[in-house]
């Protein structure tokens, strides 16, 4: 079964940090472009961050450049996403999605064909 997971979330204080790790289980990341998104509480899903099969980076949101960055583990089959001054606005479910796609560029949110669950993320003080 092919699968993605989400771990690391939890609850922090205005300036905090978290890293979250979409980890596949069932295929390899190696040749898949893996993304981030958040959904928070009546608001639509938000794209956040992308990496490529080949480390091309592109933020789907300016609101986390120069806060958020990814990387990739293919050894661990793990993609995180490191959050740092984490603002209340950032409290959302975080969910990393996949699909095998053109190493040189990231897909749109609907090109996605494997989602994780998603793992909640809350910033409060």
């Amino acid at each position: 079964q092919l699968q993605l997971v989400e771990s690391g979330g939890g609850s922090v204080q205005p300036g905090g940090s978290l890293r979250l790790s979409c980890a596949s289980s069932g295929f390899t990341l190696d040749y898949y472009a893996v993304g981030w998104f958040r959904q928070a509480p009546g608001k639509e899903r938000e794209g956040v961050l992308c990496i490529s099969s080949s480390d091309v980076r592109t933020y789907y949101t300016d609101s986390v450049k120069g806060r958020f960055t990814i990387s990739r583990d293919n050894a661990k089959n793990t993609v995180y996403l490191q959050m740092n001054n984490l603002k209340p606005e950032d409290t959302a479910v975080y969910y990393c999605a996949a699909v095998r796609f053109s190493r040189f560029r990231c897909p749109e949110d609907y090109e996605y064909n494997y989602w994780g669950q998603g793992t909640q993320v809350t910033v409060s003080s």
